[in-house]
């Protein structure tokens, strides 16, 4: 039954992590729908996260070797190709677009995290709905290279919005960019790029929690098994995210979260 549950948690932290819909307010819910105590063990959030982060880095990992190459390329070399312009300018965008975010993390997040409960859960998911409704028919024309920094700073205070709980940080990002007249193929992007600094970060500050409280042996195999099946559903849950934001249909997941919200405030009255 253990190792069932760990699954279970594997494949619902997978198949929420990309989607707009809070992948911390559904495990929320299913600890609150179920009883688990397994949901207060941090070391297990860290490896499922981390297995969800392999997944969107496989997907984006030529992107990303591609601008780390051409910031140093900028930055060392002489010769400075437009290209390669345009890429150091893109990682100066993922690095504003990550600082507002980063400052609130550091500053507010004990008392952040004290704001989850259930009552708060329905009302962040009815937030979501709102959201992702007002922005369904927005299609805009902006591309990688069209984007400002003033576009980067605004998302990345959007971005600082879904550190409240509950709140999609992927969905946060995708309605700013959307608001900022970004293609829908490059708010997409631009939505997983700033996830990896968040990613990062979050991973470097578990890691400590992860040392001063190691696993037992009995625990190391369900806790990879949770991280692989979150990683594989991460994969395929992207694509199907993907396709829907390319088709502008994001407006599904917004019935999602009103009908997710409406459970929660009858189920939990």
């Amino acid at each position: 039954m253990k190792y069932i549950i760990y699954i279970i948690l594997g494949i619902l932290q997978g198949f929420t992590e990309p989607l707009p819909i809070s992948s911390s307010g559904h495990l929320f819910l299913f600890k609150s729908l179920f009883n688990t105590d397994l949901m207060n063990d941090l070391n297990f959030e860290i490896f499922v996260n981390f297995g969800s982060f392999l997944a969107i880095f496989i997907i984006f990992w030529k992107d990303i070797m591609t601008l780390i190459q051409s910031f140093f390329t900028f930055l060392f070399k002489k010769e400075k190709r437009k290209v390669t312009k345009n890429a150091f300018k893109y990682c100066l965008l993922i690095i504003i677009g990550s600082i507002p975010v980063g400052i609130a993390g550091v500053l507010f997040k004990d008392q952040l995290e004290n704001l989850l409960n259930i009552k708060m859960l329905g009302i962040t998911f009815l937030i979501t709905a709102i959201s992702l409704f007002f922005v369904k028919n927005i299609k805009g024309d902006k591309e990688d290279k069209d984007i400002t920094y003033k576009n980067a700073l605004f998302i990345g205070f959007i971005q600082m919005i879904a550190l409240i709980p509950g709140i999609s940080r992927s969905g946060a990002v995708l309605v700013g960019c959307l608001l900022c007249k970004f293609k829908r193929e490059t708010a997409l992007k631009y939505t997983f790029m700033l996830y990896f600094p968040v990613s990062l970060a979050s991973m470097v500050l578990g890691v400590k929690d992860f040392l001063e409280n190691p696993i037992s042996s009995s625990l190391l195999m369900p806790y990879l098994l949770g991280m692989l099946f979150a990683m594989v559903v991460t994969y395929f849950s992207y694509k199907w995210l993907s396709e829907l934001v390319k088709k502008g249909k994001l407006w599904k997941f917004s019935i999602y979260c009103l009908c997710l919200s409406l459970f929660i405030f009858i189920y939990f009255r």
